[in-house]
């Protein structure tokens, strides 16, 4: 193996940091200070699935519910999800966005699309298929192990 293909997580763990931060400078220009990734990444699946249950959601972002709970917390202090007992059982909670949480999704598509558009510039159609087609291959060979 050279030593560009031994690189290569090193280069995965840069690319994650250096988006992180583009995506936290743009919010931050947008009054959504002290985000984390794992914040967008609730309210991008409470957007998919409208409302869940904390440990589906704790699953979906592959955090364990104490600190899925924490984080949840802080979107709800902020006015962007509501959390509110299950009908059927007290014991679960039943996470959902509110307008401002939606109006938050809708500025992070337009981040998105800008991320998007810096991280592929330059590729053609057939070279991100392709990348997506690895990345996934990545992805299961751990899921698999």
């Amino acid at each position: 193996m050279t030593e560009e293909v031994k690189s290569s997580i090193s280069k995965i763990s840069q690319i994650h940091s250096i988006t992180a931060d583009f995506l936290t400078q743009k919010l931050a220009e947008k009054g959504f200070n002290d985000f984390a990734s794992s914040h967008g990444n609730i309210l991008f699946q409470l957007n998919l699935h409208k409302t869940m249950k904390m440990s589906e959601l704790a699953q979906k972002i592959n955090r364990d519910k104490s600190t899925t709970t924490v984080l949840v917390r802080k979107l709800e202090n902020e006015g962007l999800i509501q959390i509110n007992s299950d009908q059927n059982d007290k014991r679960n909670k039943i996470i959902s966005l509110t307008e401002k949480g939606t109006e938050y999704n809708n500025l992070t598509s337009e981040l998105s699309e800008a991320l998007l558009s810096t991280f592929y510039k330059d590729f053609s159609d057939q070279e991100m298929i392709e990348f997506c087609s690895y990345l996934e291959r990545i992805k299961n060979n751990f899921k698999n192990n």
